[in-house]
């Protein structure tokens, strides 16, 4: 049943103080206003409103207020003409965005409508948009994306916000807190972490910041978090895997138990390790002290605090002098994601092509140009020389060619690149990454003609990425300024430019025909029926005589937004998986 207050009971909030009233009372003739507007004009604005409401959250038993008034809001067009207008296309990471970092107005809109959602979770509102079980697992979610506020302490960032915005979200996520309990938000922060784990991604820091917040909700004595196991699972698979970090006790303190361990006890130590790291994606801080430890010591045991199979041993033991170089230089805990990486380069048997081998050992040796090690160390940071987080996270690209993020539009063509490379021609990879971060160059063939990226203008992305992972810091910007000189270089053709760029650019294995369902005259989907065929011809076992797909082939999607509107053309690196 609808959520109804009467009317006086709706203007005074028993108990609160007289400046709380008064907000109220002005809040709800903004509302009445609005209401009254539309009646002749349907695209009247909510100015008033929203300028209102954020006095009310500022009072004393201001969200409790506006909670009571959710259903007059809906009625009275509050989210009419809005995105908000439709909650079941809302996602929780814009959302988490728009109060964290929005304006003033779209703060607001966005804090109203989560009320509405938990009025309609808590089954005291109906809405024919969206279901108590959806709004829950909206509002969970995005609870859960805002750990950092449940303890009550704010970042500067947030404490800088204009209109005491930073104080009302706050509020606000403590208000939901109180109402969805803990267990529910932690769970589903959970969720989302292996979620995102099971994409194998390279760049973690992110998801070991929320596994962090987690933790930190974990381990606080003002919050009941007895009974959730899942959660203490996730925390102990990177800040303790095994029995001798299990208190997470720091390096220093980790160390000292290193020495006193017995042959026994190591043997623990690595299987713990292994364990934590293939099942879940990450690698514990205190994985490469181990390993560090291991070495010159007890290199029997690093195979097993791989976790490596038959095959990656083998592929050890055959090349053991360049792997136990890499571990000597690359496996630190600033670089401690380098290892799941290493591992899943042995278990892909890479090593066994001769070029590899020799390209990791000029890596090794790769003396970095002034461009280059200016970028690794701005980003990464000057705990370790640039050239190793740059071989670290030639690493992790060896080992998982799927796991870099390809949706970093507009470098997009670029990434694909990357990924395919990584999977199906390592040694070019090597030599792209040797040629930008020695000589600030990249050089590639076009149709006959060489084209060197140092002399070129900035391509589709005008900034250099930051938020990525070191190979795509260092060769993204020489592959895109590529990319977009091979473009110039094909001027008008008869059909879609990808058709002669892609083969050029990616490899000899990249498919010459090409097929869209966009029509280049009308910008229109056509001859759908014709394209599915085609593309289920090509790759989906049941169609194809059962014939896995030899090589990846890059592939062109239209993004939509969670409405169904389009955002624009994206590329990503297609390779089919049997079911």
């Amino acid at each position: 049943m609808a959520y109804r207050l009467s009317k006086e009971s709706m203007v005074t909030i028993p108990g609160s103080d007289p400046a709380t009233n008064a907000s109220v009372s002005a809040f709800d003739e903004a509302l009445d206003q609005l209401a009254f507007t539309h009646q002749s004009d349907s695209l009247a604005p909510n100015t008033e409103v929203l300028e209102a409401a954020l006095i009310v959250m500022e009072a004393p038993g201001g969200l409790d207020a506006l909670y009571a008034r959710v259903p007059a809001m809906e009625a009275k067009g509050v989210f009419t003409n809005s995105d908000w207008d439709q909650p079941a296309i809302l996602r929780p990471a814009l959302a988490v965005r728009t109060l964290r970092q929005g304006a003033p107005a779209y703060t607001c809109i966005e804090a109203l409508s989560e009320l509405r959602l938990l009025a309609v979770a808590m089954g005291d509102y109906l809405h024919p948009g969206i279901s108590a079980e959806q709004a829950r697992n909206f509002l969970t979610q995005v609870t859960a994306l805002n750990l950092d506020l449940l303890s009550g302490q704010m970042s500067e960032a947030d404490r800088e916000r204009p209109q005491g915005l930073g104080q009302i979200v706050s509020a606000l996520y403590q208000y939901l807190l109180n109402r969805l309990g803990y267990e529910s938000i932690l769970d589903s922060l959970v969720d989302e972490v292996h979620r995102l784990l099971a994409q194998r991604p390279i760049q973690t820091d992110s998801i070991k910041q929320m596994v962090s917040q987690i933790a930190k909700c974990l381990f606080d004595p003002e919050i009941e978090t007895s009974g959730m196991d899942k959660a203490a699972r996730l925390v102990g698979a990177l800040f303790g895997p095994t029995s001798g970090c299990r208190d997470d006790p720091g390096f220093a303190v980790y160390g000292e138990r290193l020495a006193a361990m017995d042959e026994i006890a190591l043997s623990e130590e690595a299987q713990g390790f292994a364990s934590a790291m293939h099942g879940t994606g990450m690698v514990s801080p205190y994985h490469p002290m181990l390993l560090r430890h291991l070495r010159g010591h007890r290199d029997d045991l690093i195979p097993l605090a791989l976790g490596l199979s038959i095959t990656g041993n083998d592929v050890l033991q055959c090349y053991r002098q360049i792997v136990l170089e890499l571990i000597d230089e690359v496996v630190h805990p600033e670089t401690c994601q380098a290892v799941y990486g290493l591992a899943m380069f042995l278990e892909r048997g890479s090593l066994f092509t001769p070029p590899v081998a020799s390209g990791l050992w000029r890596q090794l040796g790769l003396n970095l140009c002034q461009t280059a090690s200016d970028k690794l160390a701005t980003v990464f940071g000057d705990a370790h020389p640039p050239r190793v987080y740059l071989l670290a996270g030639v690493l992790s690209l060896l080992g998982q060619p799927l796991g870099i993020g390809q949706g970093n539009n507009p470098t997009c063509q670029s990434v694909i690149g990357l990924s395919m490379w990584s999977f199906n021609d390592a040694d070019f990879l090597l030599q792209l990454v040797a040629w930008a971060a020695r000589d600030d160059d990249v050089v590639m063939r076009f149709e006959g003609q060489h084209i060197n990226s140092r002399h070129l203008e900035a391509g589709l992305a005008k900034a250099p990425p930051t938020d990525v992972d070191p190979v795509s810091l260092i060769l993204i910007p020489h592959l895109d300024r590529i990319y977009g000189e091979m473009g110039r270089l094909c001027g008008v053709r008869d059909d879609d430019l990808h058709r002669w760029i892609n083969p050029e650019m990616y490899g000899w294995w990249v498919g010459l025909g090409f097929l869209s369902v966009i029509s280049r005259q009308t910008g229109k989907i056509h001859e759908y029926e014709d394209f599915i065929r085609h593309f289920y011809a090509s790759y989906h076992p049941y169609y194809n005589g059962n014939i896995p797909v030899i090589h990846p082939q890059p592939a062109g999607i239209a993004v939509t937004d969670s409405g169904g509107r389009l955002v624009g053309r994206h590329c990503h690196n297609h390779r089919s998986r049997q079911p």
